[in-house]
């Protein structure tokens, strides 16, 4: 724990040092009306009281009691400030170290999991640094100066409240050990219920289409039983264990009193001290009692900073250097890549598209064509061999670097909630507003932007969802074309397109290629009847690789993968029939 909190630490040392500094001193004017107490007793317990002296000491009381207030209002405001500027950092730390962090980081985590650790995780930081951390420094300074003044008044009344102490904190401890053993399930049942409901919401189409609501509302309702099931646990399985330490300061408290009779009727104890430890021995535990009901939820939030913590501390990708190629070949040396350890994806993999080619991709679902153009635009490192670009090894470049050369347009669009015009500017935030609207032009964006309300800064909704899959690839086109890289990674970026519109996309992509080194993965093997190159993929490696014509002359995998297609083209579907049949 102690760890955790000193990692957490460093993200604001000094506001953490201040927040402690004013914590104490609030717990100091705390503890102090309790030795002006003890100066009135003794002034009572005279022959003859002096009554300006306790009027004065009174006064005292009062001025203390208004700088308590100062210094309260001081430490509530340091203590929040510093918390919440702590967390700040914290939530920009772990923003930055996951860009940091390769794609492979990402898919063995669940994308619900990491927005916990930044939304919750850090949340509960908040929550319970802002008042358990701050609580117990000022219990434990708070026990520790009501214990020299009971020392100061009878050492043996004093080690035997104090002993209550010692005994209690095995049950403390062990109930802050059960928080955190259970805490880290409820975490675990937490995620799981987040990442089920997002399924069912981001899932609801297909799961109406299909008639599987009732199911999937079951695993969702299973989730949140199981939270709740693992919530009640880390509250009650630890309670008793700090109901137990309660007991033993009410214990040890009545045995001090009895103790107290016995020296009072020894004559060995003055009545103004035994009404001192009276008065002022049972706020002793008071400290302490704060204590036993923070420490255990400390090591929730210990939980809570482990997870963080493991993400900081997550192995980044090689950072490499700002290093600019002067040319924009690709080579392939000997690649092996695999996303997990048992199985390799790409085997022995080599090949070169020289600038300004056109190199494609095409072979069989799961053959590694999506993970050539994810090793080129560095999303991942290869484990053996190399790529690179311009002769350097994309290793050796950063990653910012190897971003900045590459144009993408993949199957796959995600739009951020935002205008159409914001989204296209993504490509080049330096881009002007004219660079932006001819880039929409080119790309087709204005033709349908100009029939939504707003035109160009109609929002687009989360991950583009208010736009049609045609429409979010047409801004991803335009995007790539305001950005303008040296290198465009093409997957099949028709596809989503109905053919009214495809002809004019092919003409914005024929822009957008215009001596650019391109490599294109696609599953039309018309498309890319004029490419430079066309590797043929099977199973990690390259099986064929050619012009067009060469590969039909072959009459390998490629004509093989030819002829079903044009015979594909001719099947139509009979309207009176209702079945398929080829013409």
């Amino acid at each position: 724990m102690i760890r955790n909190l000193l990692y957490a630490f460093k993200y604001d040392k000094p506001g953490i040092r201040k927040a402690f500094f004013w914590e104490w001193l609030h717990g100091s004017f705390i503890a102090a009306p309790s030795g002006i107490i003890l100066v009135i007793l003794w002034e009572l317990f005279k022959d003859e009281p002096d009554v300006q002296n306790i009027w004065l000491t009174i006064g005292v009381m009062g001025l203390l009691f208004l700088g308590q207030l100062y210094v309260a209002k001081k430490a509530m405001l340091s203590s929040n400030y510093t918390t919440y500027e702590m967390s700040r950092k914290l939530r920009l730390a772990l923003g930055n170290k996951l860009q940091k962090l390769s794609l492979g980081y990402y898919k063995k985590r669940d994308p619900g999991d990491l927005a916990s650790i930044v939304l919750q995780d850090v949340a509960n930081l908040e929550n319970i640094f802002g008042h358990s951390v701050t609580n117990i420094a000022n219990a434990l300074f708070g026990t520790l100066v009501l214990s020299v003044f009971l020392l100061f008044l009878d050492w043996r009344l004093a080690l035997t409240l104090i002993a209550a102490i010692f005994i209690a904190i095995p049950f403390i401890q062990f109930s802050k050990w059960l928080v955190e053993k259970y805490g880290q399930k409820q975490i675990k049942a937490r995620n799981r219920t987040g990442a089920r409901f997002l399924e069912y919401v981001q899932g609801i189409r297909p799961i109406k289409s299909y008639g599987m609501t009732g199911e999937r509302f079951q695993s969702l309702d299973a989730a949140l039983s199981s939270l709740r099931r693992e919530s009640i646990r880390v509250e009650a399985i630890p309670g008793p264990f700090v109901l137990s330490a309660g007991i033993v300061f009410e214990v040890f408290f009545i045995g001090m009193i009895w103790l107290a009779l016995y020296f009072l009727a020894g004559a060995t104890l003055s009545i103004p001290v035994f009404i001192a430890f009276l008065i002022i021995g049972y706020r002793l535990y008071e400290p302490m009692k704060i204590l036993m009901v923070e420490y255990p939820v400390l090591s929730y939030m210990n939980v809570s900073l482990g997870r963080i913590i493991e993400v900081l501390e997550a192995e980044e990708q090689e950072v490499g250097k700002d290093l600019q190629p002067s040319t924009f070949d690709i080579r392939f040396e000997k690649v092996n890549f695999g996303y997990t350890d048992e199985k390799e994806v790409i085997i022995n993999l080599s090949f070169y598209a020289p600038e300004g080619s056109m190199t494609a991709l095409v072979g069989p679902s799961g053959s590694g064509k999506t993970t050539i153009t994810s090793l080129i635009a560095r999303f991942w490192d290869v484990q053996q061999g190399s790529i690179s670009i311009g002769g350097i090894d994309l290793r050796n470049m950063a990653p910012a670097t190897v971003y900045g050369l590459i144009s993408e347009v993949f199957q796959e669009v995600y739009l951020f909630d935002d205008s159409i015009y914001n989204n296209i500017k993504t490509g080049n935030p330096e881009a002007s507003e004219k660079q932006v609207m001819e880039a929409a032009r080119q790309a087709q964006v204005s033709e349908f932007a100009e029939n939504l309300p707003q035109g160009l800064q109609t929002k687009v909704g989360e991950g583009g969802n208010k736009l049609s899959g045609g429409q979010k690839q047409r801004i991803s086109i335009a995007r790539a074309l305001l950005k303008d890289a040296p290198i465009v990674l093409l997957d099949e970026a028709t596809a989503s397109l109905d053919p009214e519109n495809e002809i004019y996309i092919q003409q914005a992509i024929a822009a957008l290629v215009k001596e650019k080194t391109v490599i294109v993965i696609a599953h039309k093997l018309s498309t890319i009847k004029n490419a430079d190159q066309i590797l043929v993929l099977e199973k990690g490696h390259i099986a064929e690789n050619g012009r067009h014509e060469d590969l039909l002359d072959k009459k390998g995998l490629y004509a093989h993968l030819w002829q079903l297609q044009q015979k594909a083209s001719g099947w139509k579907f009979g309207k009176q029939e209702k079945q398929f049949y080829h013409e």
